[in-house]
């Protein structure tokens, strides 16, 4: 099991223990993940001993919820080369760009949230592109439910998830050849971010993982000229453990960085569409994120 199947292993327990997904459908997305009947239930059982589930999950998001940042500028579905097959995503184009964005979603795949955090980036004034990393199963829309989404995205190997990235960066360097490039991503994406990171990119001007894990050895110099907003919920103790290193691996490949966490918030803090969003830190660190891009993409 590599870093990222184990990252989405312990979200589903995770989910789990906050009472947003029931036993049965707990055991159903393990199962798509690969586990064993009998290790899945022994982690819900540990699970269930160190805290006791609630008597019904709680699977409704907030009823009304304002995103952060303005408006959305309308995304148009695209179409790009990848490595060996043909890259799906969402474009939204600024007005006057002062930089571009690949923005990557979270193991749901790409959804209208996703799209809306594109488009809202457009309306800050950066041409984004959200990547669909489920591209090679013919997109998120054709692979089904959340739990095959992210079923999918655990069995596609870590190098076919850097190639599709790369792919975003070489489309948006296609369509604004002057602009300087970005990356954010949210949970799943957070951890692409730092993959992409550790892949080394030197087309990468900034990078800006929310809440997402630092891979396990992971090596950052060859992104010499990425800066780095690293955005954590405070109450993320699984992803907050991993700062330390992440932290190690700026500092020691040179790398210009600013981390941030948000106190008494919880994992997934900034998508609107959960129940986790909390709109003021939603809010702030939105603000952060437009105040990082513009100074490290349109100087």
């Amino acid at each position: 099991m590599n870093d990222i199947q184990r990252y989405l292993v312990d979200e589903v327990v995770e989910d789990y223990a906050d009472g947003l997904i029931d036993r049965r459908e707990s055991l159903r997305r393990l199962g798509l993940l690969g586990l064993a009947s009998v290790t899945a239930g022994g982690l819900l059982a540990a699970c269930d001993a160190e805290n006791p589930p609630p008597a019904a999950p709680t699977t409704a998001a907030p009823t009304t919820t304002v995103p952060a940042g303005p408006s959305a500028i309308p995304t148009q579905a695209v179409t790009f080369p990848g490595e060996g097959r043909t890259m799906r995503g969402a474009f939204a184009s600024a007005p006057e760009p002062r930089g571009s964005v690949l923005v990557i979603h979270e193991n749901r795949g790409l959804t209208d949230h996703i799209r809306s955090v594109a488009g809202r980036l457009a309306s800050s004034g950066f041409a984004a592109l959200a990547v669909d990393l489920l591209s090679a199963e013919g997109g998120t829309a054709a692979v089904g439910d959340q739990a095959r989404a992210m079923a999918a995205l655990s069995a596609a190997p870590p190098e076919r998830h850097v190639a599709d990235m790369k792919a975003g960066v070489s489309e948006l360097l296609r369509r604004g050849p002057t602009l300087k490039v970005g990356a954010v991503g949210f949970c799943f994406g957070g951890a692409m971010v730092w993959t992409l990171l550790a892949s080394a990119e030197p087309r990468l001007a900034a990078a800006a993982p929310f809440y997402g894990p630092f891979p396990n050895g992971g090596d950052v110099s060859g992104s010499r000229n990425a800066a780095v907003l690293a955005i954590y919920a405070g109450n993320d103790a699984r992803v907050n453990a991993s700062r330390p290193a992440a932290e190690t691996a700026l500092r020691g490949a040179g790398l210009s960085y600013e981390a941030v966490a948000y106190p008494g918030v919880d994992h997934a803090f900034f998508n609107d569409t959960g129940p986790r969003y909390n709109p003021e830190a939603a809010t702030a660190a939105y603000a952060r994120l437009v105040e990082f891009f513009t100074r490290r993409l349109a100087a």
